[in-house]
């Protein structure tokens, strides 16, 4: 080993970290994240106790099974988010319908906490939409790539722009000098 070297194991985390982050944004992560902690609050604290000293506060309601469920879903939706970002508009839909409904039946939505993160949640999964791809310029031109290195010789569909490289540049027209007068062409100056 020399001191050159940086680590028998930093290629591996490097890759990791790249697919992660390919990962990540192929999706709306932080959404389905803020979901997921929203959730988490709302489904805890009905069956939480809280010791101060000798006193022991229960925050129990009556409403602890709806507590649970509410709870249980935001973090199903979370997930939903994650892995099946198809149906992002539903699941943030209804994860915004489930925060608010926490308000009225779990501790005022967990306090505020799992309200707040719930609701961000649901907001940030409906204005998700998935980046474009970045345009292939590498040798193919501005006239768009052609499938002819795969065998099929035909061009893919798609936009086509022109640079003012690509396109012939028409070269100004002479003018005619020769003017008419009383039926005969003269020529101008």
């Amino acid at each position: 080993m020399s001191p050159e070297s940086t680590g028998q194991n930093e290629h591996h985390l490097r890759a990791f970290r790249r697919g992660f982050r390919t990962w990540r944004g192929d999706r709306p992560f932080w959404a389905g994240l803020f979901t997921m902690v929203g959730g988490l609050p709302i489904a805890y604290f009905p069956y939480a106790n809280m010791h101060l000293g000798n006193i022991t506060l229960a925050m129990s309601t009556t409403a602890g099974a709806g507590s649970l469920i509410i709870g249980v879903l935001l973090i199903t939706l979370g997930l939903t988010m994650w892995f099946h970002h198809i149906v992002r508009v539903f699941a943030g839909v209804a994860a915004i319908l489930l925060a608010l409904i926490s308000i009225p039946v779990a501790n005022i939505g967990g306090f505020l906490i799992g309200f707040l993160f719930a609701l961000l949640g649901g907001a940030l999964s409906i204005s998700w939409a998935p980046g474009e791809p970045k345009p292939d310029t590498g040798g193919a031109g501005a006239e768009g790539r052609t499938s002819e290195d795969a065998g099929f010789g035909t061009r893919e569909p798609g936009p086509e722009f022109h640079s003012a490289a690509t396109v012939p540049q028409q070269q100004p027209e002479e003018h005619d000098t020769t003017v008419e007068v009383d039926g005969g062409r003269h020529r101008a100056g």
